[in-house]
């Protein structure tokens, strides 16, 4: 986090770690993400081993992994953004070759032995995030996500493998509704790709309540559990073992006013109060393995900037 200076407990305009509030507000799991674009802008000659000349693993990756264990936090690491030379010279959001993608995997997983819990990509099924989409998308991922799974637990069997990581709704044609995304999400022979727990961020403009139908294709915190009876039924429909939990990755409610991120605030003290009741309702469904909040910390000030943070940008709580 980078906070004026003299605040937040910085002594000058440096960067300040945020462990020290991960660890004060009892955050267990530290999500980051591995960007392959920028690990490995060339391809490696030996894409298996996380020591080929090629990779350049950032000190902050290190930095992060010591950091969390000293504050008895896991970590979670996202693989995404391809390379061009993974995906025909395209867009880093661009679906790569998925046994390239396999080989990063796996060269990452034995770059950092102590790290158990990988999600494949962000947010699949926007278009901001990952592309194609549509049902080719869908295929896509699905391919990339399986090849994964396949060199994540040759690696290490006790890799944790999170896909899916689909998002609630947005505009059409900037997301795929998800129950059409999960339909269209087939591998070879038709099936649905391997994974350990289904990922999904389910943003949300309504108060927490279980109880409360779906609207429409809309899968937001208050449908998870349907979302997670249409995931169970699309693997056994197929004839395969479901995920064995929801991991819901990224959750907010953003304070104060707009911004362009979301078309929707409420109060401070709205704010908080949403928030418990969003962990207390994941908290107590059973298929529920655990939800993030996005993020730590407010935007520079600003008309649009997102205020989503539990600290506002000046180090005020």
């Amino acid at each position: 986090i980078k906070f004026p200076p003299g605040q937040a407990g910085c002594a000058g305009p440096e960067r300040c770690s945020a462990f020290p509030y991960y660890r004060e507000l009892g955050v267990e799991v530290f999500q980051y993400q591995l960007p392959w674009a920028e690990i490995a802008p060339t391809r490696p000659a030996n894409p298996g081993d996380p020591d080929d000349p090629a990779y350049h693993w950032s000190s902050e990756l290190q930095f992060a992994v010591d950091r969390a264990r000293a504050a008895g936090m896991s970590v979670m690491f996202m693989l995404t953004h391809s390379p061009g030379w993974a995906n025909g010279g395209r867009s880093p959001k661009w679906a790569p070759n998925p046994a390239d993608f396999a080989a990063f995997a796996a060269a990452a997983s034995r770059k950092f032995p102590g790290v158990r819990h990988w999600e494949i990509w962000g947010e699949s099924n926007r278009a901001f995030g990952f592309l194609p989409q549509g049902r080719r998308g869908a295929r896509r991922y699905a391919r990339i996500l399986d090849a994964a799974y396949r060199a994540l637990k040759d690696v290490r069997r006790r890799n944790v493998v999170i896909g899916g990581m689909t998002l609630s709704g947005g505009p059409p044609g900037e997301v795929t509704p998800v129950p059409r995304w999960l339909r269209n999400l087939r591998g070879k022979g038709g099936k649905p790709p391997r994974m350990d727990w289904f990922g999904h961020n389910p943003y949300d403009f309504r108060y927490p309540n279980i109880k409360q139908k779906p609207i429409s294709s809309f899968r937001g915190l208050n449908d998870v559990d349907t979302l997670w009876q249409e995931v169970k039924r699309r693997y056994r429909r197929a004839g395969r073992r479901p995920p064995r939990r929801l991991w819901l990755s990224e959750w907010t409610i953003q304070s104060d006013h707009d911004s362009y991120a979301f078309p929707f605030s409420v109060s401070r003290r709205q704010q908080a109060k949403r928030l418990r009741a969003g962990f207390r309702l994941a908290r107590k469904l059973p298929y529920v393995k655990g939800m993030g909040w996005y993020q730590l910390s407010d935007y520079p000030p600003g008309r649009t900037s997102p205020t989503w943070g539990l600290i506002a940008y000046n180090g005020e709580r």
